[in-house]
């Protein structure tokens, strides 16, 4: 059974950072391309960033330079890196497996507050 389990989420001020973190298993994590995306309330899911099994990276242009994804094989982890934390990267954060018809994981709030 294929399971992503983020974590990492909370409270944070503006300008804060945080790290989420999402563990898979039941695949075979070095073979596939990982993803962050992120749904805030009333808006559409959108992709944050993802990286390919051989660590080519992409990133939505709101979260360049701010955030950076990165993984390691042997802990089948793949990480999101955020700083410079602003009130719009407020959203429920979702892990995502490029695998058959895509996996997700169950999302981990962040919430950029003062």
């Amino acid at each position: 059974q294929v399971q992503l389990v983020e974590s990492g989420g909370g409270l944070v001020q503006p300008g804060g950072s945080l790290r989420l973190s999402c563990v898979a298993s039941g695949i075979i994590f070095n073979a596939i391309t990982m993803g962050w995306y992120r749904q805030a309330p009333g808006k559409q899911r959108e992709s944050v960033a993802s990286i390919t099994s051989g660590g080519t990276t992409n990133y939505a242009n709101s979260v360049k330079g701010r955030f950076t994804v990165s993984r390691d094989n042997a802990k089948k982890t793949v990480y999101l890196q955020m700083t410079s934390l602003k009130s719009e990267d407020t959203a429920v954060y979702y892990c995502f497996a490029r695998f058959r018809a895509g996996v997700w994981g169950q999302g981990t709030q962040v919430t950029v507050s003062s």
